[in-house]
């Protein structure tokens, strides 16, 4: 049996990581395992892209960072939702969810 996809789909990141980050301000490495844990496995965030996502979403204004000790006393950045991230995280979902329900449309008519 092949290895099924694990990356994220293309365009989501920034919306999946704006989500996690509405639950609670984590670290990068915190950010990855939230993602994996709540989508039992299916998605795998790719160290590096996270990294380049994290900083472009800081540059829009939709995170907030400072560094902070972790559970095992190491320093790392923490990220935290901004109120246009909250926003933006508005606009991703129902963008998302249109483009899913027209997926759906397509795949029952047998498009």
């Amino acid at each position: 049996m092949n290895d099924q996809n694990t990356d994220v789909i293309q365009g989501t990141l920034d919306m999946l990581i704006l989500k996690t980050l509405s639950l609670e301000p984590l670290h990068g490495f915190g950010i990855a395992r939230r993602v994996e844990q709540i989508s039992r496995g299916v998605f795998k965030v790719n160290p590096g892209s996270l990294l380049t996502a994290l900083q472009r979403l800081e540059r829009a204004g939709w995170l907030d960072s400072e560094w902070r000790q972790t559970e095992n006393s190491r320093r790392a950045k923490f990220y935290s939702l901004t109120r246009a991230g909250k926003k933006q995280l508005e606009i991703e979902t129902a963008d998302w969810s249109r483009r899913a329900s027209a997926i759906a449309r397509l795949l029952r008519e047998g498009a």
